[in-house]
């Protein structure tokens, strides 16, 4: 369960780009649940990342997602946290909320990194997204089974809530309509 401050939590969000969008199994939905997480992540004063691999063949962020992180990391490494300039420092202890393209590489690397190091890692299944259906499934399965939470885009925002009398409960409400 998130039961810490949302603001111990980092959102990674890693690929969503625009090249790679079109090429992806219900894409539009995962840019769209990822853009609610990162607009709940902001009001609640979560950490935002986003990578990019290989941005000169892929291209950069979603325009829906541009901006929104505090940093954006280019990578040419499968597994997010191995990319040269990836804030590492960030992770110390603090709980990683992970979205992005492709679930069953980047995203799949990035998790089994990240829970090898010990860090608590909540998987998104409604703001990753695969080529290929049964690629998502294998790999949601998967991190699963090695200790990831899987969650969903409205778990998320309300465990960050806790009550109906949170004072951004309204905007968060507004987020998930």
């Amino acid at each position: 369960m998130l039961s810490l401050e949302p603001s111990s939590y980092l959102l990674l969000l890693i690929d969503f780009q625009t090249r790679l969008a079109p090429a992806i199994e219900g894409a539009a939905a995962a840019i769209d649940n990822a853009r609610r997480l990162a607009e709940g992540a902001a009001l609640l004063g979560a950490t935002i990342v986003a990578t990019e691999q290989n941005p000169e063949k892929l291209g950069l962020t979603a325009p829906e997602l541009a901006g929104r992180a505090s940093q954006t990391v280019s990578k040419m490494s499968f597994d997010a946290s191995a990319a040269p300039g990836f804030p590492n420092h960030l992770l110390d202890g603090r709980p990683v909320i992970v979205t992005g393209f492709e679930t069953h590489v980047c995203v799949l690397q990035t998790v089994l990194a990240l829970l090898g190091e010990g860090i608590q890692v909540f998987v998104v299944a409604d703001a990753v997204g695969s080529r290929r259906a049964e690629n998502k499934a294998a790999a949601l399965h998967r991190m699963e089974r090695y200790g990831a939470e899987i969650v969903t885009t409205e778990m998320v925002l309300f465990e960050w809530l806790g009550s109906a009398d949170h004072p951004h409960f309204r905007d968060i409400s507004r987020l998930v309509k």
